[in-house]
């Protein structure tokens, strides 16, 4: 991130549609499973935990600035699924899921509130991405980046990276996971999982030069068993460790399972250089399986994120059961396939006053490696009143930031 932090046919959309994300990550758990294997590059490695943090003003407060300016009709005004990553050249790019685009106005608002507030018809893409420079947001990229890939399907934006275009390659793109959704009845009406896609983006000017699809789902019958890819990733020993899960929560499974592929530097884009953890092994040939969950007491949500700390992996999640939708709690294993050991110590993401919840917490690496800044999203939790709430008071539906100090647990 920058400084430097992490600078770290359009529709017009419901407020349905920007409560997707919330509702697949609300409930994330993570477990303490038996399959193991050896750090990839045989480093140290010992327990980490959240040794302390604090609430990232700066960042947080240039979400909202951005987002405020009354001056901007068609760029960002609030998202979530927020994920980033950094560019060569220094900016970074950020990357969100459903989107509110247009006009935001100064308050009061209609109800006679103090909140800066976006009129009712404003549009709602599927995805947006914004571009950070020198610590400021400056630019939103033609949205949505990502067109749907057919009626009544869209694609959320996930994990990216930059790599070369091809193997050994000096030339660089940047690869970015999609998965791809599609409208559905209930129990599905949040969207149907379907595939996992990379897109390639040029560089420096950020141009859609292809999607490939790497891992197609389609013929998993039962929609809460099938795997989406690209939650968070891990590049380490020349590989990129992608973690992914299943909607188990949507059919009313208490939580979902977590898996783990691993794919070599340059070829992300390659659905053949793909390899999914079995249980035993990398394999090709094997579906995955799962990593973190047992699909009755432990397990993980649609989204979490995995760092790597001095040689040790760390899995950031909302914490589980009776600790509510505010508590951000931590794991560690030696290996990207665990065991994971914990929770450890955690802390309450500061959340906006009333019916709201944390969720979709997002490890971003500060530039000069010391700590991490983690972000989460913030949602309205009651339907019923979530269109007025969410136009009516724009900072409700924006990403938060703290900065986080990792240290062993006796330390």
């Amino acid at each position: 991130m920058s400084e430097e932090h992490p600078e770290t046919g359009r529709r017009t959309g419901t407020w349905v549609g920007a409560l997707l994300a919330l509702v697949l990550a609300v409930a994330l758990l993570v477990a303490l499973p038996g399959d193991d294997g050896p750090p990839p590059d045989g480093a140290a490695c010992a327990d980490r935990t959240i040794a302390a943090w604090s609430a990232d003003e700066r960042l947080t407060g240039e979400f909202a600035r951005y987002g405020d300016d009354p001056a901007r009709t068609d760029d960002w005004t609030g998202g979530d699924g927020t994920h980033s990553v950094r560019l060569p050249d220094g900016r970074l790019l950020w990357l969100f899921s459903d989107t509110f685009l247009g006009r935001v106005y100064a308050p009061p608002n209609p109800a006679g509130e103090s909140h800066t507030w976006r009129d009712s018809a404003a549009p709602m893409v599927r995805n947006s991405a914004v571009v950070m420079s020198g610590g400021r947001l400056d630019t939103t990229l033609a949205a949505p980046l990502f067109p749907d890939p057919a009626p009544g399907q869209w694609r959320w934006p996930v994990a990216a990276r930059v790599e070369p275009r091809e193997p050994g390659s000096a030339r660089q793109v940047v690869r970015v996971l999609l998965w791809v959704r599609a409208s559905g009845q209930a129990p599905w009406i949040y969207g149907v999982p379907l595939a996992t896609e990379v897109a390639t983006l040029s560089l420096p000017d950020l141009r859609v030069e292809s999607v490939v699809k790497v891992f197609d789902q389609h013929l998993v019958p039962d929609p809460s068993r099938r795997v989406l890819f690209g939650t968070t990733l891990v590049e380490e020993d020349g590989y990129t460790y992608v973690y992914g899960g299943d909607d188990g929560q949507a059919v009313g499974r208490p939580v979902s399972s977590a898996y783990v592929a691993r794919v070599p530097e340059g070829r992300l884009a390659e659905p053949g250089a793909w390899r999914y953890w079995n249980g035993s092994a990398w394999s090709a040939r094997d579906g995955p399986r799962a990593v973190l969950g047992d699909g009755r007491r432990t397990g993980v949500g649609s989204a979490f994120s995995v760092a790597r700390d001095d040689g040790t992996y760390v899995l950031f999640t909302m914490a589980a059961g009776t600790e509510g939708l505010s508590k951000v709690t931590s794991y560690w294993s030696c290996s990207p396939t665990g065991p994971w050991h914990g929770p450890g110590r955690g802390f309450d993401a500061p959340l906006p006053r009333g019916g709201t919840a944390a969720y979709n917490p997002q490890a971003h690496p500060r530039a000069d490696g010391d700590g991490l800044v983690l972000s989460y999203d913030v949602n309205w939790m009651e339907p019923t009143d979530a269109a007025a709430r969410l136009n009516g008071n724009v900072a409700l539906y924006r990403p938060r930031f703290v900065t986080l100090r990792l240290a062993p647990s006796g330390g």
